[in-house]
């Protein structure tokens, strides 16, 4: 009997802190701040870059002077030019960089035009230059197009034989250029690419028998480049 009613007391007495356990308070968890670092995004296509191609050149010349009563006489003339292209730049990220160039021409060209009928015989070499900004726009993560927009100029040397004699004419052509292109990048450091380059488009004026040249020059161009 004893041991029943200890028996009792025990159920009961578990059952009150199992009552009064409800209005225990919860236990609340401590704040914990986590600080987040900003994560800065390093732009991967930052950097020099050097590049070697190939240039055809075509320079177109209308030639106008007037020897005198009135006459004005016009000589067209067309000469294209293997040049060796030197390229460097910096590219600021995946959509500008800047571009300097340089066409080293690789041939001498040889013409016969007529002079008040007179044959002369000629002999040319074009070397020419750009400096560019260089708009980018990234089509996919290797393929981009881009516009050359810039000052370019070439130096024409011309050896002419005249009338038994021989003299040199050395015409510096420069004002604004421009270009559209295409590269493509196949591990991230290596790039082709292929443009055109409107290199001089404009007049120049002598100083005798009021005559004036009009100069084009275009350049079709192909080439690898590595950037750094």
């Amino acid at each position: 009997m004893k041991n029943i009613v200890l028996s009792a007391v025990a159920v009961l007495a578990m059952s009150s802190f199992a009552v009064a356990g409800g209005d225990i308070a919860p236990i609340v968890e401590p704040e914990v701040i986590v600080e987040v670092e900003e994560v800065v995004e390093v732009n991967t296509d930052a950097g020099f870059y050097l590049g070697l191609g190939y240039g055809s050149l075509s320079g177109d010349e209308t030639y106008k002077w007037n020897p005198g009563q009135g006459e004005v006489s016009f000589e067209e003339e067309s000469r294209d030019f293997d040049q060796l292209l030197l390229q460097v730049g910096y590219k600021f990220n995946s959509y500008v960089a800047i571009e300097g160039r340089y066409w080293a021409g690789m041939n001498d060209l040889d013409g016969v035009w007529d002079y008040n009928g007179q044959f002369v015989d000629t002999t040319a070499q074009l070397d020419a230059w750009g400096i560019y900004v260089k708009p980018m726009y990234p089509v996919t993560p290797e393929f981009d197009v881009y516009a050359l927009l810039g000052y370019g100029g070439g130096s024409l040397d011309e050896d002419i034989n005249l009338l038994g004699g021989t003299f040199t004419q050395t015409t510096d052509l420069d004002g604004f250029s421009w270009g559209l292109g295409v590269a493509y990048t196949f591990n991230g450091n290596i790039s082709i690419f292929a443009d055109y380059v409107s290199l001089y488009d404009d007049t120049i004026e002598y100083d005798v028998y009021n005559a004036s040249s009009e100069f084009q020059i275009d350049i079709v161009n192909v080439g690898v480049s590595y950037r750094f």
